[in-house]
């Protein structure tokens, strides 16, 4: 059931997330996860973050979903995203924020607005816990 994916920086998109809350897919039969999928390789283009695709994240009322994550870091699963190059383009910037951060934590002032709103979840890596 797993396969191997690169352990570096990495979004993970659901491809099979919702359109939109209200729609499954575009009208031409396309899912909003394979589309934000697209726009996530175009803007993480040379940044060095890897964009990783799956099936179902299992956060299907969160349509447009993606699981933020690297080795020793904390991971986020954000979602909620209108399939679009704006939205990606927030995603690959925090992206790449997070990625150059020691632990996971980019501090707020440096969240690009199309990410506020959009956090669902923190995990901690394996083997640590999030300090109080």
């Amino acid at each position: 059931m797993l396969r191997q994916a690169d352990d570096g920086p990495a979004v993970v998109v659901c491809n099979t997330c919702r359109f939109s809350a209200e729609e499954r897919e575009t009208p031409e039969g396309v899912r909003g996860g394979a589309i934000l999928a697209a726009a996530l390789r175009e803007a993480a283009n040379g940044t060095g973050v890897a964009i990783q695709e799956m099936r179902c994240l299992f956060n299907c009322t969160q349509h447009c979903s993606i699981h933020l994550r690297a080795p020793g870091k904390i991971g986020y699963v954000l979602g909620r995203f209108e399939p679009t190059a704006q939205a990606a383009e927030a995603i690959v910037d925090y992206a790449v924020a997070y990625a150059a951060s020691e632990e996971g934590v980019v501090p707020y002032r440096q969240w690009p607005e199309g990410v506020k709103g959009h956090f669902i979840v923190r995990v901690p890596p394996a083997g640590k816990l999030v300090a109080d």
